[in-house]
């Protein structure tokens, strides 16, 4: 027993020092933002966005106002310390947890078009609420919605936490960066990501294994990839089906289709149609537009 707790001593020990010496894993001083806590807080923004679908019997919106904003208030406070220690900055800017509160009729608003484009959009759904309390691509919206009012606000961490909890969940990787209109639906949704500088418009359905992403990076002085648009833009009305994959910055124009298993990196015109050609002797012969 004295060799083991030696020897886990010595190890402890060189832990210690390795923490002290990394870096690119920095030790944060105060606590982190908890993902437990995080995801009680939007259990209680679902509750408020979706009335009897999430919350618990009783729970007036007054009182569920209140739990969020304690609790956002909390993590909104201890993302903003985190980021501080690591950029050696400090914030006396006041919480935005209130701001983003008074923000939840315009995301409930968004989401109820999104609702409607998935019920519209699959004639396997039977109700709307079925939509909410079954579809993965309304809960991963949700997190996405939230999300991305608060790093509008500046929250620094936190959005990226939400999210990583749906994808999580839903295998749908959203960043909150992206930018998503109106009437936005994912049929299926396992495996579709959309990039951090994605603009998408209205009225966009996108199938399973989506992937619009970046086709390459411009790096800096040090070799590190700079925040520059690098993602596609999707303009109003289009249909993107399953596992194609769109890369880089261009623009796949308004009322658009681009079928199944397509590999795009150029721009592609209003009211095209973009599809895999017929099998000739048993080989396809590339595109056809």
């Amino acid at each position: 027993m004295d060799e083991l707790n030696i020897r886990l001593r010595e190890t402890a020990a060189v832990l210690e020092r390795a923490a002290a010496a990394d870096p690119f894993i920095p030790r944060p001083t105060r606590a982190l933002p908890g993902v437990d806590v995080t995801r009680e807080m939007m259990h209680l923004v679902k509750a408020l966005l979706f009335p009897g679908f999430f919350d618990d019997a009783g729970r007036d919106a007054e009182t569920l106002v209140n739990r969020l904003h304690a609790s956002l208030d909390e993590q909104v406070r201890a993302c903003t310390r985190f980021r501080d220690e690591e950029q050696r900055a400090s914030s006396a800017s006041p919480s935005p947890a209130l701001a983003f509160i008074e923000r939840l009729p315009e995301i409930k608003r968004l989401l109820s078009t999104d609702v409607k484009a998935v019920r519209d959009g699959d004639p396997a759904a039977t109700s709307a609420g079925e939509v909410i309390c079954c579809y993965p691509a309304i809960l991963a919206m949700t997190h996405y919605r939230v999300a991305r009012e608060l790093l509008l606000l500046g929250v620094p961490l936190l959005p990226r936490v939400i999210t990583e909890l749906a994808h999580s969940a839903t295998g749908i990787d959203i960043h909150p960066g992206a930018r998503v209109g109106e009437y936005f639906s994912i049929d299926h949704g396992t495996g579709v990501v959309i990039g951090e500088t994605c603009i998408i418009g209205n009225r966009v359905r996108l199938y399973q294994g989506v992937t619009l992403g970046a086709k390459s990076f411009t790096l800096d002085s040090d070799g590190l990839p700079v925040n520059l648009p690098r993602h596609p833009v999707i303009e109003d009305n289009v249909i993107i089906y399953s596992n194609s994959t769109i890369l880089g910055r261009v623009t796949i124009g308004h009322d658009s289709i681009i079928g199944g298993n397509i590999w795009l990196t150029r721009d592609v015109p209003p009211h095209s149609r973009v599809l895999q050609r017929r099998a000739t002797r048993g080989f396809t012969d590339g595109l056809g537009i």
